[in-house]
């Protein structure tokens, strides 16, 4: 009876070694549970991403602003009955346009 008792405290004892101080233990499930949270934070933000992109779907299926929109931005489209006016900044003056001076000239 005294050998089973103690091959019982034996066997705990192994197992608790396993559970608190092996890497496939408790660090390891805390490990995991960081990894998850990490991971539900990361599926959080592209849940976002998903639904904003839904969204844009359904205007440019829908509703005819967000394609006006995309059309002026995307491909610099005018509507009717509008102006459009393109301001053309002055170019400084080239150093190559202007004559040299050669040595004969002098």
């Amino acid at each position: 009876m005294k050998w089973l008792a103690a091959a019982l405290v034996v066997a705990v004892v192994l197992l608790q070694y396993r559970v608190w101080l092996s890497d496939d233990g408790i660090r390891e499930v805390e490990r995991l549970k960081g990894a998850v949270s990490t991971q539900h934070t990361q599926n959080d933000q592209l849940a976002e991403r998903n639904r904003q992109l839904a969204a844009e779907v359904r205007d440019l299926k829908t509703g005819m602003d967000a394609l006006e929109e995309r059309a002026r931005s995307d491909l610099g489209m005018i509507a009717r009955n509008e102006t459009f006016y393109q301001v053309v900044p002055i170019r400084p003056a080239d150093a190559s346009r202007q004559p040299t001076r050669t040595a004969a000239a002098r």
